[in-house]
């Protein structure tokens, strides 16, 4: 306990973010140190890392984000895996830059979803805190989405409180759009309080089109890297219409989130069955697919946020910002300035691995670190559960 308290009176910490998203590619993993809490916090980067996962492991954790392939067992004993690895992600970035335990005040997990069904009030994470905490000997903290969901909220975005506290300014107005398997937007409106921030999820982000790369070349590729496969083919409009169309999560109203239990491999396989039936070239599909993610955005940018108004600057995270023919569909299908997180000094890639270190400082600080207004809650909250490491004997 005396541990806790050191950390919670300390101004100045120095933690640890971990976070693996819906594209499941790997475990990010930052160290940092943050100062102050609330709208003072600081943060400043020690380093940033991905422990990339195994196309086994990725496989394994893809079979269980479905009913018809998972099975209790399995979840169970990757609830540990995964924990250990987030331990030891966590224990290879702090001796790489020479600290111990000792140095470190906490560390934050998001951990892996596998599952998200906030209309029945359930959501579930998995990585189990005691591996991490063991490993490290550190205090964890983690699994944050089941406080907002269950006083009726859909346990995200939780990014946005983040973004508000680092991101937001007196003068300009400014998205923060994260694409990473799912895209989600924050927007931050010049000079206003944290009541005005509005946030939600648009459609899929990079999920689709890297699971259909990886199937169409055997798992020869597991991506499109820059955009290169989609720069080069042309968008199929009648396709692209259709699946807008039929997506009724795109025009859904916030609060709303989504994930893998909707845009799943079955989801995939659709897609590549019309690819097969209609003679569609390999280019031209990722065009058509990657058109797919930025028109969803552009479409709630459109309907729920900035109308006719031009005055806004986006800021792209996540993996999605390494891709050329994204930023591009973006800033054609909005007519807005689109930038990326290192025009404004912070690592694109290492940007929600940051945001959970940042939640877990305020569970720390005893602040809310839900905004019930963006999930659609009807309590405000602290979200987290803290795990002590193993007694010194």
């Amino acid at each position: 306990m005396n541990k806790l308290l050191d950390c919670i009176d300390k101004k100045k910490k120095i933690a640890v973010g971990l976070m693996s998203g819906t594209s499941i590619d790997g475990v990010d993993t930052c160290l940092l140190s943050i100062e102050g809490s609330g709208k003072d916090t600081k943060v400043e980067i020690i380093d940033f890392i991905t422990e990339d996962y195994s196309e086994e492991e990725r496989q394994e954790i893809l079979s269980l984000c479905s009913p018809k392939t998972s099975d209790v067992s399995d979840i169970c004993r990757m609830n540990v895996y995964l924990g250990r690895k987030f331990g030891l992600a966590a224990k290879k970035i702090i001796e790489k830059n020479n600290f111990n335990s000792k140095d470190v005040d906490f560390i934050s997990s998001h951990g892996q979803t596998i599952y998200h069904m906030p209309n029945e009030n359930a959501t579930l994470q998995i990585g189990e805190l005691s591996e991490i905490a063991s490993i490290t000997g550190c205090l964890t903290i983690g699994d944050y989405r089941p406080s907002d969901v269950c006083v009726d909220g859909q346990g995200a975005p939780l990014v946005p409180l983040v973004d508000y506290i680092l991101f937001s300014d007196d003068n300009k107005n400014r998205i923060m759009l994260n694409i990473g398997g799912i895209s989600n937007l924050t927007v931050l409106e010049a000079g206003k309080s944290i009541e005005n921030v509005a946030a939600f999820d648009c459609g899929p982000g990079n999920m689709l089109i890297d699971r259909a790369v990886s199937k169409i070349t055997n798992g020869e590729l597991k991506y499109d890297e820059s955009g290169k496969i989609a720069s080069k083919g042309k968008v199929n409009e009648v396709f692209l219409n259709q699946l807008i169309k039929e997506d009724d999560f795109i025009y859904k109203k916030p609060p709303k989130s989504t994930g893998r239990e909707k845009y799943n491999e079955e989801f995939v396989n659709h897609l590549l069955k019309y690819k097969e039936e209609n003679n569609i070239s390999f280019e031209d599909f990722i065009a058509t697919i990657t058109a797919y993610t930025y028109k969803s955005i552009a479409i709630n940018l459109e309907n729920y946020i900035v109308k006719d108004s031009k005055d806004y600057e986006i800021y792209v995270g996540g993996g999605g910002a390494k891709n050329a023919a994204i930023l591009n569909g973006i800033s054609k299908s909005t007519g807005l300035k689109v930038y990326t997180m290192e025009d404004i000094n912070f690592d694109s890639d290492a940007k929600e691995a940051v945001a959970f270190a940042v939640l877990g400082n305020e569970f720390l600080a005893g602040h809310v670190n839900n905004l019930k207004h963006v999930t659609g809650a009807v309590k405000d909250v602290i979200m987290g559960k803290l795990t002590f490491p193993p007694l010194d004997n």
